[in-house]
């Protein structure tokens, strides 16, 4: 993997990534922070050496450099999931690269179904834990000492400080900022009443099919990392409903502002 990741990173600098200083991933349905950023440059992933390619309809997959609230930001807008065939190594490839080109904190969104009964779809929730249902690692490889620590520590995997931040803007911007823990499954079907109620036994807030692997990855890095979810969807067992893509997509939309608000005024702070 070290090879591969040197002709990736050697092949982002010749196209112009230079030093930035913060890394974005933009979930499902999350991609108009790009309309804020001065893009420099923009590649597709099948473009670029050893990268995954995206397949989910709603996920842009490109490569995006810029500047946002007076920094260097590289972005994915678009990321890749276990449910598309990818493997955990696939999946946190970009963190990887990131992390190589420079950056010194990443900030994570994805879109997710409130387990929580207090919580309402369209609402954010910053993740302060979670719990991992993927049914493997993406450190679970041979060689992966050669990159970080084995063991990784996840006392508190997403960082305190960057945390505290996200609640002081939103507090400030009068947004509705949960605080909560995020199960990530495999998808990519929706969870039965069953499933959904067993999350909310063990203590889960939101569930989605992303994050963790990036997450883990990020603390294997030594990489400061947050996450906020948009709350699509409600998962009460007891009043399900069948699910709509396109009703959960349009939530995620009409959430987004709130999400582009945190990011934008947060990355002033770095």
């Amino acid at each position: 993997m070290t090879e591969q990741l040197n002709k990736t990173v050697e092949y982002l600098k010749e196209k112009g990534f230079k030093a930035p200083q913060v890394g974005i991933i933009l979930g499902t349905g999350l991609g108009a922070l790009v309309n804020q950023i001065e893009v420099e440059k923009e590649i597709s992933y099948n473009h670029i050496p050893h990268f995954p390619t995206a397949t989910v309809e709603f996920h842009q997959g490109k490569f995006i450099y810029g500047e946002l609230s007076g920094e260097k930001v590289v972005v994915m807008q678009g990321r890749f999931h276990l449910y598309e065939g990818y493997s955990l190594q696939d999946i946190t490839y970009p963190v990887r690269i990131m992390k190589q080109l420079g950056i010194s904190n990443l900030l994570v969104s994805n879109a997710a179904g409130a387990i929580n009964k207090s919580y309402k779809k369209g609402e954010l929730m910053l993740i302060d834990d979670h719990i991992n249902l993927q049914g493997s690692s993406p450190l679970a490889f041979k060689g992966v000492s050669q990159l970080g620590e084995r063991f990784v520590d996840m006392l508190a995997p997403y960082d305190q400080n960057l945390n505290a931040a996200f609640k002081k803007i939103a507090q400030k911007a009068e947004i509705i900022l949960h605080e909560g823990v995020y199960a990530s499954v495999v998808g990519p079907q929706l969870e039965t009443r069953a499933e959904y109620r067993y999350l909310g036994i063990i203590g889960a807030d939101a569930v989605g099919m992303s994050t963790v692997p990036e997450i883990i990855v990020a603390n294997h890095l030594k990489l400061p990392v947050a996450a906020i979810s948009v709350l699509t969807d409600e998962c009460d067992p007891d009043h399900l409903q069948p699910v709509n893509v396109e009703e959960i997509i349009a939530i995620a939309k009409q959430a987004e502002p709130k999400l582009v608000k945190l990011f934008t005024e947060i990355i002033k702070t770095l």
